[in-house]
Order: C-alpha cells, then structure tokens, then sequence
C-alpha cells in the first residue's frame, strides 16, 4: 500500500510539515528505515534519530521539536503511537485471510460451520461446537464437545480449548494456548492427594487476546472469567476460579493462584504473582515480578515483593544500597 504524508495527516487528523507528497509503503525503526518507509518518535529518547533516520515520513506529536533541518517530511498528530496502531491495523486488515477447509480435519455429530470458516488442517472440531460467522482456526486447533467460538475470532495453530469452553467475538488466541484443563485441585488424603474434580468451565468475553503458551484453568464448578477487552500476553497462568475484570493488560509470565478476584483496567508487569482467594480492585499499577498475598483497593502504584507503594520500594532499594556502609559504621563504633 502506498500512502502520502498529506493523506496519513488526514487520517489521523494531522498537519505536514515538509512535502505533502512524499510517499510511504512500508513500516520500520526509525533507526533502521530507509527511502519510501514511514517511522514515528512517541519517546524523547529517540528525537536525535530525526537527524540521522533514513524514513521518508516520520509521525510526530504536535508538540515536537525539531533538532534542526531534518530530512523527513513529519505529520505531527495528537498521539503518534496511536496513529501508527490505527495505521498498521488498517494495512493488516488489507492482507489476504485464508478461507475454506482443509484437510484432513475431524468435524463432530451436531456441529454446523458457518460458510465463511477457515479450518486448517488437522483440526478437531468436537460434538455440537458452535462457531460464529468469519471465524479462523488454523492447523491442529483442538475444541472440544460443546464449545461456543463467537464471530470473527482467530484461533491460531495448536490451539487447545477443552470441552464446555466459551469464547467470545473478536478474540485472538495465539499459538499453543490451552483453555479449560483441569484446575489445580486436589485433597490431602491419608498421606497421598486425590484429585478433585474440576467440574466448571471457562469464559473468555469478547475482544480478548491471550499469548502463546498461556494457560487458563477450568473452574471447580462455576467459571474461570476473562473480561471484556483483556489482554494477556505469553507464558501466562490463571488458575481455577480466577476473575479477571475488563481491559486488563498483563504481561509475559503472570501467575494468579486460584479463586483471585481482580478488577478492571490494570496494568499488571511481567513475572507478578498473585496468591489465591485474594481480591485486587481497578485502575491499579504493578511493577515487575511484584508479589500479591493480600488485597489491594484501587488507584495504587505497588512494586516489590511483597509489593509496596513504589515510591515506598524506591526508598526501601535506596537504604539497602546504604546497608553495607551503616552496618560498617556501626562496627568500627563498636
């Protein structure tokens, strides 16, 4: 696709500044872009590259300053990451999706696919699975008996989901993920475990995306929820029971143990883990590898384990580098 810095102002309800007509085809690093690509600078950190970026085009915010001449032709818009998100989403959108069905795959009793499905080869679609319109499912995807896939949802190769599972519209499931195995549940017994049985089922609402890897426990009884617009990067565990409300963002390597309760809108960093039977409200910030064993409100920026404050956790990493000298001040008194 080729697009002037004129037409990309329009889009995104920007100005040029420089040549209307220079033409873009292709994304790239503004460090490593060259004639015809289109780059962006939404981090001061990476305002020198200006000056040495071969990009034709680069989007702005309307409050950038210019290190001097500078080569490309900018379009400064109100949020430059967001105007390149809403860019790269239009050009994907463009590109070819596979279509039909392939074989070998296996289609269960009572199930009915839509005209319009993609499903890849060895596929195994169970009995009486529901899946909505403009839904693709590629190679060696697993749904097992009863399962609901709503419209436009992507399931992308090796993808599990066990029987019972519920997966709403708009959901993007990468790679290798599993939905509904068995929660962690089992019963001291006489010196061994037994197993409890995990009777419940999970929900994934709509417009979700969950990594590759990932992992999400069926219930007890009753449901494991992911909310509305969740995102959930790779190598995930939630365990069974777990809540998690909507427009959540959770980084690679998260674990929350079972029957947690979190909110909605929280930003969770990579390796947090979250102790089981607690209750995490919304808006909230966490640091990486944060640990959670009690619960927290709204509103509050945590790090640490156990996590803090985070102006509480820059303190406390200030005095254990000071340590080492108190502790030697006190031995040379003594």
């Amino acid at each position: 696709m080729e697009i002037t810095a004129k037409e990309l102002a329009a889009l995104c309800g920007g100005s040029v500044e420089g040549n209307p007509d220079a033409v873009v085809s292709d994304f790239a690093k503004i460090e490593e872009a060259g004639e015809g690509d289109l780059s962006f600078i939404a981090n001061p950190k990476y305002t020198h590259f200006a000056n040495t970026t071969g990009a034709s085009v680069l989007l702005v915010s309307k409050n950038f300053e210019s290190p001097g001449n500078i080569k490309p032709t900018l379009v400064r818009v109100d949020d430059p990451y967001s105007c390149l998100a809403k860019l790269m989403t239009m050009v994907a959108g463009m590109q070819p999706k596979p279509k039909g069905i392939e074989n070998p795959v296996s289609i269960g009793e009572g199930t009915k696919l839509p005209e319009d499905i993609y499903l890849g080869a060895f596929s195994y679609i169970g009995k009486n699975v529901k899946i909505g319109n403009n839904v693709l499912i590629y190679p060696q995807v697993y749904l097992g008996d009863g399962c609901t896939v709503g419209d436009d949802t992507i399931l992308y190769p090796g993808v599990k989901i066990y029987a019972g599972c519920k997966i709403g519209s708009r959901c993007i499931i990468h790679a290798g993920t599993v939905i509904g195995s068995d929660g962690f549940g089992f019963a001291p017994v006489n010196g061994h475990y037994e197993k409890i049985p995990q009777m419940g089922g999970v929900i994934i609402e709509d417009d979700v995306e969950i990594g590759a890897n990932t992992t999400i426990d069926r219930a007890t009884f009753g449901n494991t929820v992911i909310g509305k617009g969740t995102k959930l990067d790779n190598l995930i565990q939630i365990a069974h029971n777990v809540r998690v409300g909507e427009n959540n963002v959770f980084a690679a390597q998260v674990g929350v143990a079972g029957s947690t309760h979190i909110g909605d809108r929280n930003r969770v960093g990579g390796q947090c883990g979250f102790a089981g039977h607690i209750s995490i409200g919304s808006d909230n910030e966490f640091g990486a590898q944060s640990g959670f064993h009690a619960n927290v409100g709204d509103k509050t920026r945590m790090m640490g384990y156990p996590a803090v404050d985070v102006m509480q956790f820059a303190r406390n990493t200030v005095n254990m580098k000071r340590l080492a000298e108190f502790l030697a001040g006190q031995k040379n008194k003594d």
